[in-house]
């Protein structure tokens, strides 16, 4: 079996998603633009030896997708101790709302946003009460 051990989001403007993730998430990043040819962040999502993967922030080499169009590739979920300050940072943050926190009964709280740049992503906090 393989598993996920790294993402690439593409945005159209870097600074903007940088400050995005940051504020909502508190990634951090380092400029790999010159290995990478083009502008290239890669993303620390959390400490080492803790559950999760880590990635890249990278230029879009194309037209953006519609903003009514189908998702066009992975959307990767954030696991959160508390969605309800997780979805105030994301939208104080310039994040939209997609699907609105709804119940995965006796697993956890799920919901799926828009960044700054129109990628979908989703937060997840476990909660065996949730109904």
């Amino acid at each position: 079996m393989s598993r996920p051990v790294r993402f690439e989001i593409h945005v159209d403007d870097l600074d903007r998603a940088m400050a995005f993730y940051a504020a909502a998430f508190g990634w951090s990043y380092e400029d790999w633009s010159e290995f990478a040819g083009l502008p290239y962040a890669g993303v620390t999502t959390g400490e080492e030896g803790t559950l999760g993967i880590n990635g890249a922030l990278m230029q879009r080499q194309g037209p953006s997708p519609a903003a009514d169009g189908a998702v066009k590739g992975a959307v990767l979920t954030m696991g959160v101790e508390d969605y309800d300050e997780s979805e105030q940072r994301i939208l104080e943050a310039g994040g939209t709302l997609a699907l609105p926190k709804y119940a995965l009964p006796g697993m956890a709280w799920q919901g799926y946003y828009l960044d700054t740049e129109g990628n979908v992503f989703g937060i997840h906090q476990p909660d065996e009460d949730a109904r």
